[in-house]
């Protein structure tokens, strides 16, 4: 994905993502539910510590967000008579949310890694010790491999977001292959370990990409709070997006890359602290 890719270029595609979504009727977008794993001891930057002590302030209420758009149904079908299944088994729709470990969230940045913005939310991030996942486009990785060793340094969650940021559903299984396994394998050689989870560009799923990234032991893994951030709405209106979806489990779409991130990065500064005060714990999954 080109680093100035324009809104209405992606609203173009998100269009052509909706229109052949609405040519499947199986494996609505649907909760699967999974338990994160604590670690078995917390280290100060794992971003698994409780928030500051005091008192816990609560958050502005608000109304909660519809689906928009961006966040598509993915879409599955039945595997044809005799075709071979991957292994392990696969899955039909991604992971929504967390559940299980009280008052927690996850925070996720697709598209990047970019210079301009990604150091920016990485201080952040370390300011307040707190992880998150990135997932990554390959292009833009292999052009700052040095952002995602950092990434894994600091002990963040790196998923693949595939090479190139295609519309998945319009390609052929073997370019499905590509598109993530040459991802998996430059996130294995530049950050030590290959990922465990990967997210379809506009959340465009299909069967080929569940079954393809199982066969790369990789897991799907989409949003329950999308701030929209793309659009470019402002600070504040990024803000309480994020903090009227705020709940136990959600899991907060924003991106680091893919046109001018300085809101995002504004908002994430002022949305952080408040999520902490409110209680909540900022955490990645594990397998």
């Amino acid at each position: 994905m080109k680093k100035d890719q324009l809104s209405s270029e992606r609203r173009s595609v998100l269009r052509l993502a909706a229109a052949l979504g609405a040519t499947v009727t199986a494996g609505l977008f649907a909760v699967e539910r999974f338990v994160l794993r604590e670690p078995a001891v917390p280290t100060p930057s794992s971003g698994t510590a409780g928030p500051p002590s005091g008192a816990r302030p609560a958050l502005p209420a608000g109304p909660r967000q519809a689906p928009s758009s961006y966040r598509l149904q993915p879409m599955t079908a039945d595997a044809p008579a005799g075709a071979q299944r991957a292994l392990p088994p696969v899955r039909q729709r991604p992971f929504l949310r967390v559940e299980g470990i009280g008052r927690a969230m996850v925070l996720s940045f697709d598209d990047g890694p970019d210079p301009r913005y990604t150091p920016d939310i990485l201080a952040i991030l370390r300011d307040h010790q707190v992880r998150a996942m990135f997932f990554v486009c390959g292009e833009m990785a292999a052009e700052r491999p040095d952002l995602l060793r950092e990434m894994a340094d600091d002990g963040h969650v790196v998923g693949n977001h595939t090479w190139t940021h295609p519309l998945i559903p319009s390609l052929r299984p073997s370019v499905i292959r590509d598109e993530l396994g040459r991802t998996s394998e430059m996130i294995e050689k530049t950050a030590g370990s290959a990922p465990l989870w990967y997210r379809a560009p506009y959340g465009a799923w299909n069967r080929h990409s569940f079954e393809i990234g199982a066969e790369l032991g990789m897991e799907p893994f989409a949003w329950t709070v999308d701030s929209l951030d793309w659009e470019e709405p402002g600070t504040d209106t990024i803000v309480r997006r994020v903090l009227d979806g705020a709940a136990p489990g959600a899991v907060v779409l924003s991106h680091d890359a893919g046109g001018n991130r300085s809101q995002s990065v504004a908002a994430l500064r002022t949305y952080l602290p408040r999520l902490r005060e409110a209680g909540y714990r900022l955490t990645v999954p594990r397998r």
